[in-house]
Formats: structure tokens, C-alpha cells, sequence
């Protein structure tokens, strides 16, 4: 266990003991981020590769790129936004003929962040 001091070790306890292996390869950057990743969860290398390979394999955990996670995030928050900036805007007061299209930009401001949004959620559930 190199490198991982205080890393939690897979249960001993198990139905059926593990006695097949899997060999896998990286380069110095790729092994650095999984090192870093299992290091993150507190778990030894192998074990957390074990356990993620596992999960998707079972469809419990779908990979996301950091990327695609702040793109959602960034959707959903604008959104957020648009929404309390309509309500700004639609309780000045009086509607006046001239906010009329300032109301309908929000609004169809927010109808494209929640197609944005639907589209990516929708892309990621395909892969589960």
C-alpha cells in the first residue's frame, strides 16, 4: 500500500472472495489523477479502481467529466438567475406597455437555459 497511508481497506467480510485479477496501464499523468482521486476517498489505488470500474459497470455511477458538471452547474444557476430577474422585473409594478419585452426576453431566456439543461441531463441519462 505505497503512497497511501491511512487508507481504508475493503471489507474482509465478503460473500465471495475476490481471486480474479485485472491488470491495468497508465502514464505518469493518468496513474497521478487516479492516485490522487483514491488518495481523495481515503482507499488504496486498487481498491478504488476496483470499486469505481465495478460501479459503472453496474450502471451505479455514471462518469462525468469535471467539464460537463460545471456546464450543468452553470445551466442551473442561470437559471436561477433568469428566474429571480423576471420576478424583478414583473413586480415593479403596473405592467407597462414597455417591459412587456423585457418580460418576454426573460422569459424566453429561461425556456432556452431549461432546454440547455434538459438536453445535458438528458445526454448523461442515456449513459446509465
Amino acid at each position: 500500500m505505497s503512497g497511501t497511508e491511512g487508507a481504508r481497506r475493503r471489507e474482509r467480510q465478503m460473500r465471495s472472495p475476490r481471486s480474479r485479477r485485472v491488470n491495468l496501464a497508465y502514464n505518469d499523468a493518468e496513474l497521478t489523477i487516479v492516485q490522487e482521486a483514491a488518495k481523495r476517498d481515503g482507499m488504496a489505488v486498487s481498491a478504488w479502481v476496483a470499486r469505481k470500474a465495478l460501479a459503472v459497470a453496474k450502471d451505479q455511477l455514471v462518469p462525468v467529466s469535471a467539464d460537463a458538471r460545471e456546464v450543468l452547474e452553470e445551466l442551473i444557476r442561470s437559471r436561477g438567475e433568469l428566474v429571480r430577474i423576471g420576478e424583478s422585473v414583473g413586480s415593479i409594478g403596473p405592467v407597462d406597455p414597455g417591459t412587456r419585452p423585457t418580460t418576454r426576453l426573460v422569459e424566453e431566456a429561461v425556456r432556452r437555459v431549461d432546454r440547455a439543461t434538459v438536453q445535458l441531463m438528458r445526454e448523461r441519462a442515456s449513459r446509465w
